[in-house]
């Protein structure tokens, strides 16, 4: 892990955030790029007008003393950072600068959304695991110390999911973690008896060339068994694979992924399919 992006707005669940990419950080000797997204008008920044141009100018020279004194902390002490400013959609953009740095991970705050803000609008963290091609650790809490002791990681051992599940063993091996693999299995069309299970995983576990015990949970849906299971467990951080899916495809199938994302209390990783 070399490069590690971290966008943040001042707020509270930012600098939750904040503070566990600079743990981790610290632990790889990674480089920390903080992202500040100033999410200005478009029209004014392609206007020609300079009286628009004196207004951006003026929005971004705050933004850049805003931001220097949110980096000013202790816990940032002896970290290569690189403090980065961008202008408007944060969801977008993030996924633009993790490509051009080259970022290994994104660590995102955020609070959560729910009912029909959360259908319309969704929060910007959710939009990021949408878009973003990396990682997306995110953070809902306050965090003394970021320490991963045992990490689920949930799917559904589909081949589609093999590349997500190598990540998530990387991830895993990096945080020095003990990784519990789960299935959660629900009624419905899509329950499996325990005989199709076991040979739904094996053919999964022989492709990826990787021997693990998987446990089976039983539960209403799959984001109340992974929530129930990694309680269970004591689980200090859930992965998941998500599809980035957008448009319509998003608002009438959704993602796993990001629902767990956006509900879980516990710091929960993305991985893209």
């Amino acid at each position: 892990m070399k490069t590690i992006i971290v966008p943040v707005d001042f707020s509270e669940q930012s600098e939750s955030a904040l503070k566990v990419a600079a743990s981790m950080a610290k632990k790889h000797k990674a480089e920390l790029l903080v992202l500040h997204m100033l999410e200005l008008n478009e029209a004014v920044l392609t206007s020609a007008e300079g009286l628009h141009i004196e207004q951006t100018v003026f929005f971004i020279k705050l933004a850049e003393k805003r931001l220097s004194n949110f980096l000013d902390k202790p816990y940032l002490k002896d970290i290569q950072l690189t403090p980065i400013i961008k202008h408007f959609k944060v969801f977008g953009e993030v996924n633009d600068v993790a490509k051009k740095h080259g970022a290994d991970l994104i660590v995102m705050g955020s609070h959560g959304t729910d009912g029909l803000k959360e259908i319309f609008v969704g929060s910007n963290a959710e939009k990021v695991v949408r878009n973003a091609e990396v990682p997306v650790l995110v953070i809902k809490n306050e965090i003394e110390e970021f320490k991963v002791d045992n990490f689920v990681f949930a799917c559904d051992f589909r081949d589609e999911g093999l590349v997500a599940f190598q990540k998530a063993i990387d991830f895993a091996e990096t945080l020095a973690a003990k990784l519990h693999l789960v299935y959660i299995n629900t009624p419905g069309e899509d329950f499996l008896s325990h005989k199709d299970i076991y040979k739904k995983i094996t053919e999964f576990l022989q492709k990826s060339g990787v021997g693990k015990e998987v446990e089976i949970y039983n539960d209403y849906n799959v984001e109340r068994g992974v929530l129930n299971f990694s309680e269970t467990i004591g689980a200090d951080a859930i992965g998941i694979p998500t599809h980035g899916r957008k448009g319509l495809s998003h608002f009438f199938m959704g993602s796993i992924g990001e629902d767990i994302a956006n509900h879980s209390s516990i710091p929960v990783i993305t991985f893209r399919i």
